[in-house]
């Protein structure tokens, strides 16, 4: 009895010094972090987390695992649809992120103008970028009001432009911010040619990216159809009895195994082709 009191004392004293030690994450698990943290701010899920995050993509998969069991599929493939089902939410987020930019892609050359008309109408560069709450397009008011907010709080341009910055996760606003960042610790009377300038080239941007995406978006979207449609079939087909039957045997997990992995291919592949470059993030929050 005192070896088993004196093991949990040890236990007790280990758990508390534990508690101490500074925490640890490993390289490996701070790219996945700041990967998602960029990814939810591009589309605009600001307040969910990975762990959150992982445990809808785990519920969204279990429950349309047991609807497939529920309409008579084989195990086999309702475990199909289950990984399917997996990486749903990941595709949403994607899809919404590439929404947003767009949207945003055609906001910015506005909001570049309006800067450039609050500069010279001798407003200050914190004063300007205040008034985009109120003032800048409805679409973008929420983030400019965050950075009124921070700003506010601080009193620091700087910082505040980082914390936009890390909201939007846009490489736009990260050159934009850029820009302001050192007209406002050096100062100079070429800003608002420079904000003209940019304005330009990125209307420019904007209607060429456009016109490509117009001409290729009936070819991604004859492909994803392409890719869906035998799942389609399989999930109106695996409702009977014999086809159930037949791919709960060896040879058909084969096949689903196949199918699975030809369609994932094939998928990536078409992301491949017909994804355009997209302006990588250089310059970061305190860049």
């Amino acid at each position: 009895m005192g070896a088993v009191a004196g093991l949990m004392l040890g236990l007790g004293l280990l758990a508390a010094w534990s508690s101490t030690w500074p925490p640890t994450q490993s390289p490996r698990a701070g790219r996945l972090r700041t990967s998602w943290d960029d990814l939810a701010a591009r589309a605009g899920l600001h307040t969910v987390g990975l762990g959150p995050f992982a445990a809808v993509c785990v519920g969204v998969s279990v429950v349309v695992f047991v609807v497939a069991l529920g309409l008579g599929m084989a195990i086999s493939v309702a475990l199909a649809f289950a990984l399917i089902a997996l990486g749903a939410p990941m595709a949403y987020v994607h899809h919404r992120s590439q929404r947003r930019r767009v949207e945003l892609r055609t906001l910015w050359p506005d909001v570049v103008d309006d800067l450039t008309s609050a500069v010279r109408a001798g407003l200050t560069l914190p004063e300007a970028m205040v008034a985009m709450a109120e003032r800048g397009p409805v679409e973008l008011r929420p983030d400019m009001a965050h950075f009124a907010a921070e700003y506010r709080a601080t009193g620091r341009f700087t910082q505040a432009l980082t914390a936009w910055q890390l909201r939007l996760a846009d490489p736009v606003a990260d050159r934009l911010a850029a820009a302001l960042r050192i007209a406002s610790e050096v100062g100079g009377t070429d800003l608002a040619a420079m904000l003209r300038t940019l304005s330009e080239f990125l209307r420019t941007d904007q209607r060429t990216r456009s016109e490509l995406e117009a001409r290729q978006s009936w070819t991604v979207n004859g492909a994803r159809l392409a890719v869906a449609a035998p799942w389609v079939v399989l999930a109106l087909m695996s409702g009977r009895g014999e086809t159930a039957a037949a791919f709960d045997t060896p040879a058909g997990v084969l096949v689903l195994a196949i199918g699975a992995a030809v369609s994932a291919v094939a998928y990536v592949t078409m992301l491949r082709i017909g994804r355009l470059p997209d302006e990588p993030r250089v310059l970061r929050g305190g860049a």
